[in-house]
């Protein structure tokens, strides 16, 4: 949809070298053979780890623009979005925010020239579609959330852990972690369109740890992507968890940090508890 990271099954990917971002000790204290302290916290990714799209750009776009009378080919829709959400991220990364854009304009100009590259003109028309696009992914009939995504929250709030969201997300993520029954779960949210930063920057996890206010070897993060979560949450000292639903099997993520359901997780949280 407009509006997710990763909107359409397309993650928002960092330029990032892969090897920039260095693996640090759970802790240096575990490196030391002194105590660890135990978790407090743990810091979830969204898109692609508890919830995901329930269908295609091209199926979601084509929908809307039929409502505005228009017939368009999900196929061709799917190629064209692909292209400019590409380009978009490269030259307007995180929403644009250094370039005095947000979330909502960064989409809307996405799905204008998404539908112009299919053939629509009318510029009343474009903007008609992408604004409706654009609220129509805060409804909870556009998301579904993961089978075991509510029990792996349950279980984290029954160990006495607090949770919070760090996402690479617009400023939605509320209301449609509000529709889709998860908002209460948190303790606090940030997006990287209103920190201003998006993964795999560690400052975004700095503020994260500032309103945890622990160490960083006493917050543990689940993500889905290999360097925005795993290796960046590593680097910063955090407890990180791969979530690797489709088993691509990074090599060098170690099995111990890898989970291919979460309901593997509340037992690997208790191993940082005791």
């Amino acid at each position: 949809m407009p509006g997710l990271w990763s909107s359409f099954n397309v993650k928002h990917e960092s330029h990032t070298n892969l090897h920039s971002v260095t693996h640090w000790p759970l802790s240096l204290s575990s490196h030391l053979g002194v105590m660890r302290a135990p978790l407090r916290w743990v810091l979830w990714d969204v898109k692609d780890t508890l919830l995901k799209v329930r269908s295609s750009v091209g199926e979601q776009y084509c929908k809307e623009a039929e409502r505005m009378g228009l017939s368009l080919s999900p196929v061709e829709v799917d190629a064209a979005f692909r292209q400019v959400y590409r380009q978009y991220s490269s030259r307007y990364p995180n929403y644009g925010i250094s370039q005095g854009l947000n979330g909502q304009s960064w989409w809307r100009g996405v799905v204008r020239d998404t539908l112009s590259q299919c053939g629509v003109q009318e510029p009343e028309l474009l903007n008609t579609v992408a604004n409706n696009l654009y609220h129509n992914f805060c409804s909870a009939d556009n998301w579904e959330v993961f089978p075991d995504s509510k029990k792996a929250l349950e279980s984290c709030s029954s160990l006495g852990l607090k949770l919070g969201v760090v996402s690479n997300f617009d400023n939605r993520l509320e209301a449609i972690l509000h529709v889709c029954g998860l908002l209460s779960y948190f303790s606090f949210l940030i997006t990287s369109e209103e920190a201003g930063v998006a993964k795999p920057s560690p400052a975004i996890f700095s503020q994260a740890l500032q309103k945890c206010g622990v160490p960083a070897d006493r917050v543990a993060h689940i993500g889905d992507h290999y360097v925005n979560d795993y290796l960046t949450s590593r680097s910063m000292g955090i407890h990180g968890f791969l979530l690797d639903r489709h088993k691509d099997g990074q090599l060098d993520v170690p099995r111990e940090h890898r989970l291919i359901s979460l309901d593997e997780l509340p037992s690997r949280l208790q191993q940082h508890m005791n």
